[in-house]
């Protein structure tokens, strides 16, 4: 995705699988302040979310 949604809540401009979500979560668990991974993936589907992107099952 180039560019995040204008109106994210409206306009979606892309979707995730939360297997995705758990990758993406796995790569940056050295960066962030928790090392509980489930936390770092509902940060990072709400960083999604607000960005227009679907996060699908």
């Amino acid at each position: 995705v180039e560019k995040g949604s204008p109106a994210p809540h409206l306009q979606k401009v892309g979707k995730i699988t939360r297997k995705q979500v758990r990758e993406i979560a796995e790569v940056k668990l050295n960066d962030m302040n928790t090392r509980n991974i489930d936390a770092i993936m509902r940060q990072i589907e709400g960083t999604a979310r607000q960005m227009g992107i679907e996060v699908v099952d």
